[in-house]
């Protein structure tokens, strides 16, 4: 999600520099983004009221696969975050509150705009569930957050009962120190791949077989999680195949960007496609059309505007807000 892998310097007076980030991260959070506003476009312009009146390739390939990811890279994001602060600042927490409210005052605007947006409820979760647990262990909040995501799957209430067990997920992870050291887990990833596709399969057949309401919106949340899991794998696997460094140069900036270009991205399609005649349509393909054009502009603004500058423009009000005062944004990252 919109995130960062940086916290303090030294002295506690910023971020560290850009060349210290994950590469794997950002590409992936920049892999999601593209996933995400195909679902995002025709959800805000109420294109459809039900899954089943989506096309079956957004249906079955699309909604639900690409949040998962994002909840998991936020936890991730702000454990690292945290764990940085924590050598570096007196009161790390105190920057990790003022990083939740700033979030929280950026997701309560774009609600207007774009109602079912998932900002606030970050902050929110982040408020509720990573500070508690950031008392804890990293192999405690482990277990919190596999407990939790087991919950939400039982809950089945829907894509947000995901939303606390995913956080915990990444932050232990970045308590672990799990996305420092991706390239030694090529085995494990395997392993989680073969998992979850065998998580899916069993989860699909008793979906297309029709289960009654209830036992349908868990087998959902599992495979929505399942499949995502396998998105994930399959992705962070490229990166490693001579396609690995076009895709990196691709969505790398888009996920060094990832708040600026979630919260622009409805600043783009709410009135264009609202101009277009989406709003209400059946036009999918135009919505794609649109969702392919947002992505496009914004894969060729992030990379000129980190050319020139260190950080995207609302990740760098996001920093002075955390810190406090007024950062350096000028010279390349």
């Amino acid at each position: 999600m919109p995130v960062t892998d940086d916290a303090g310097d030294a002295a506690g007076h910023g971020p560290v520099r850009a060349d210290r980030r994950i590469a794997e991260l950002d590409a992936l959070r920049g892999f999601a983004l593209c996933g995400i506003v195909f679902i995002n476009i025709p959800q805000t312009l109420e294109m459809f009221g039900a899954e089943e009146e989506l096309p079956g390739v957004l249906r079955w390939f699309v909604l639900g696969r690409f949040y998962p990811i994002f909840f998991l890279l936020f936890g991730i994001g702000f454990g690292i975050f945290l764990r940085s602060a924590r050598r570096h600042a007196r009161r790390p927490r105190v920057l990790l509150l003022r990083r939740f409210a700033a979030l929280a005052a950026v997701g309560a605007l774009l609600h207007l705009l774009q109602p079912g947006e998932v900002l606030l409820p970050f902050a929110v979760t982040g408020v509720l569930v990573l500070l508690p647990l950031s008392y804890l262990d990293g192999r405690a909040v482990l277990v919190n957050g596999v407990v939790l995501t087991a919950v939400g799957l039982l809950a089945g209430t829907g894509g947000y009962g995901l939303l606390p067990g995913l956080f915990a997920l990444g932050f232990a992870l970045a308590e672990l120190d799990v996305p420092a050291t991706l390239e030694r887990r090529a085995g494990q990833l395997l392993a989680l791949g073969a998992g979850a596709a065998a998580a899916g399969a069993l989860a699909w057949w008793p979906i297309v077989l029709g289960p009654p309401g209830a036992a349908g919106t868990r087998l959902g949340l599992l495979l929505s999680l399942a499949m995502a899991a396998c998105y994930l794998v399959l992705f962070l696997l490229a990166l490693r195949t001579p396609a690995g460094p076009v895709l990196s140069r691709a969505l790398s900036p888009m996920g060094r960007m990832a708040l600026t270009n979630y919260v622009t991205a409805a600043l783009l399609f709410v009135p264009i496609g609202r101009a277009m005649g989406l709003h209400g349509s059946a036009e999918w393909g135009l919505s794609a059309l649109l969702g392919i054009g947002v992505l496009a502009v914004q894969a060729v603004f992030s990379v000129l505007w980190l050319r020139r500058f260190r950080y995207g423009p609302l990740e760098w009000a996001w920093r002075c807000v955390t810190y406090w005062r007024r950062l350096p944004v000028r010279g390349p990252a």
